[in-house]
């Protein structure tokens, strides 16, 4: 701290015995003051997969990270990394949404091969332990337990969880917050709770289901219980009413919306996005103006957003 200090004294040119600031050096110090805070508070989001292949997401700062979700093969995870100039060794902490394989079938390699705590509720864990598609479970003192509901600080973060609506053993979502920053996730609704909608208004940046397709769905070679079951109220989330969540629920504070876990099937990208743009035009919303709107990718990362 002290060599930062005298750097930017000397830029400003610091006359130490009459305390003033030469007019000289005034703006070049304010400019690099600035680029210095922004260097240290900078908040990143990658997702390295959305979808029912896989899912996983990664938020960091210069010295913290943490992965949401391990649902994508653990060799694919550390190209990713490499090709977007990470190191696996800053990821600090992994939080699980719930316990389909999908979302956890690596997080007992990762885990171990780190060495990091996994956070999820109890029933979440149970899930894990149990799914055999986990084949290298997580190391019991690696196992950390949350109660849906409570807040905890995890280094440069400091995350709320929810409870998100979903068949499996349970689910949550997270709200997380760093330096100023609030960054929301709620993958696989079933459907919206109070909770839920109060997250949605304290975000700067979400990322929320938009599954499928009603039209889609319905006509789809799917069997009918299974259609039954996503359009349940512990199913998926549709694209419409991913769409009126996000309109009735989100404010002025909201920066940028990710739509995520897309069906590969019952869906598609452009039709997700334009479904969500026109209802969001029915309230006044345009996207791109009001708030940036993207579609994550099933099966390839997103690239780096910079949260500010």
């Amino acid at each position: 701290m002290r060599n930062a200090k005298d750097f930017i004294l000397n830029l400003l040119n610091f006359d130490k015995d009459n305390k003033k600031i030469r007019d000289r050096g005034w703006w070049i110090g304010v400019f690099f003051v600035f680029l210095w805070k922004i260097r240290k508070v900078m908040l990143r989001f990658i997702s390295f997969g959305s979808g029912s292949s896989g899912n996983c997401y990664y938020l960091f700062t210069e010295n913290d990270g943490i992965l949401i979700d391990l649902g994508v093969g653990v060799r694919n995870l550390k190209k990713h990394f490499r090709e977007y100039g990470l190191s696996l060794s800053k990821v600090k902490h992994i939080l699980i949404t719930h316990d389909h394989a999908d979302h956890v079938k690596s997080v007992g390699s990762v885990s171990r091969d780190f060495s990091l705590q996994v956070f999820s509720t109890h029933q979440v864990h149970v899930g894990i332990n149990n799914n055999y598609c986990v084949r290298n479970k997580i190391a019991p003192d690696l196992v950390r337990i949350i109660e849906k509901g409570n807040t905890f600080k995890l280094g440069d973060f400091t995350i709320t969880s929810f409870g998100v609506p979903h068949d499996s053993l349970d689910n949550v979502g997270y709200l997380i917050e760093a330096e100023g920053v609030v960054f929301c996730l709620m993958t696989d609704v079933g459907h919206l709770t109070d909770k839920m909608r109060e997250m949605i208004g304290q975000a700067n940046y979400l990322v929320i289901e938009a599954n499928y397709d009603e039209e889609m769905l319905k006509s789809g070679p799917y069997p009918e219980h299974l259609k039954v079951r996503i359009m349940s109220g512990e199913g998926h989330m549709e694209n419409s009413k991913c769409a009126v969540a996000i309109a009735e629920n989100a404010t002025e504070r909201l920066k940028h919306v990710w739509l995520c876990h897309l069906s590969e099937e019952n869906n598609h990208p452009e039709l997700a996005r334009k479904t969500v743009e026109q209802v969001l035009r029915s309230y006044g919303l345009v996207a791109g103006k009001d708030f940036l709107l993207d579609v994550l990718k099933r099966k390839t990362p997103s690239g780096v957003y910079e949260l500010l």
